[in-house]
């Protein structure tokens, strides 16, 4: 499958020289891959292309990278610089906290540029399903949360989501009350728990998250930290997820270069690529690019 055309609706360039993501220039936050010092270091299109060599990766759309937040937009407009000077990225996902006094302000800025399709905020969320609590502050049935997220309908812009399984309840009820706004959840919905239990709750949540209509998912993030990132280990993963969305609802995508710290793109791709290896081409196509394409409008 090397001359199979990839979308990569997930990925992220950082220049650490810039001194704009405080994550990876100055404080150590707790990680699900643990460790990533081996990330702290700047990544750009050439970095990337090396690292996709063996493959026909032909469109990315950049995921905002915590850059620092008293100015989200500035990364949008670093990005579209970025895309002048090497063609890439092809499209763009802003960073965006609803809970912002000036969140009116900072949407209508996203949009103001070209390449923007999305914006993505980390709703509040706790460390574990026993731990859940309904409508807690920040979290996505937050009242303030949905004031800032119901003006992505005004400018026409998805919401790239990245939270736990276990408020995938919550989020279903964000898109059954906002049915114009389409919601993708990043990294299938972080199954990092493998038991039988955990599993059963993932499946369970993707499940009441899916059966809303105005809802994808991005295949990725679902490395472990210390196991190798398999087709073996996540085929049930993947999968899963194929069939609880519809293979039209779903994306490939790498999480590149966080996901260096599971696994090589080679790693990665090639495990995609084995483990959806009989679906008919038209489906194998549509994972891999024509979502994405239909998704994020790369240019």
């Amino acid at each position: 499958m090397k001359s199979l055309p990839i979308i990569d609706p997930h990925q992220h360039f950082w220049d650490l020289s810039m001194n704009k993501h405080p994550w990876l220039c100055h404080e150590i936050i707790p990680f699900r891959y643990g460790d990533y010092a081996a990330i702290r270091k700047t990544f750009l299109p050439d970095d990337y292309k090396a690292v996709t060599a063996n493959h026909n990766v032909v469109k990315t759309v950049h995921q905002e990278a915590e850059w620092e937040n008293a100015d989200p937009v500035a990364e949008t407009a670093w990005i579209h610089d970025l895309h002048d000077k090497t063609g890439y990225p092809h499209a763009a996902i802003g960073q965006a906290w609803f809970m912002r006094d000036d969140i009116a302000n900072v949407l209508a800025g996203h949009a103001a540029y070209p390449l923007i399709r999305s914006v993505r905020q980390k709703p509040a969320a706790t460390p574990s399903p026993q731990e859940f609590v309904a409508g807690a502050p920040g979290s996505l049935a937050d009242p303030k949360f949905r004031e800032g997220f119901k003006l992505l309908r005004k400018h026409g812009l998805h919401y790239d989501i990245q939270t736990p399984w276990w408020h995938l309840g919550e989020a279903a009820d964000l898109a059954r009350d906002f049915p114009d706004t389409l919601i993708i959840l990043n990294h299938t919905g972080l199954p990092s728990d493998r038991s039988a239990e955990a599993l059963t709750g993932w499946r369970e949540g993707m499940e009441t998250f899916a059966a809303q209509p105005n809802t994808a998912v991005k295949i990725s993030g679902i490395g472990l930290p210390g196991i190798p990132w398999t087709a073996e280990n996540n085929a049930h993963v993947v999968l899963d997820t194929i069939r609880i969305f519809g293979w039209e609802r779903c994306m490939f995508a790498s999480n590149f270069p966080v996901d260096s710290l599971a696994g090589s793109f080679d790693d990665i791709y090639g495990g995609f690529k084995t483990i959806v290896a009989d679906l008919p081409e038209a489906q194998i196509r549509a994972l891999f690019h024509d979502n994405a394409q239909r998704i994020y409008r790369p240019v």
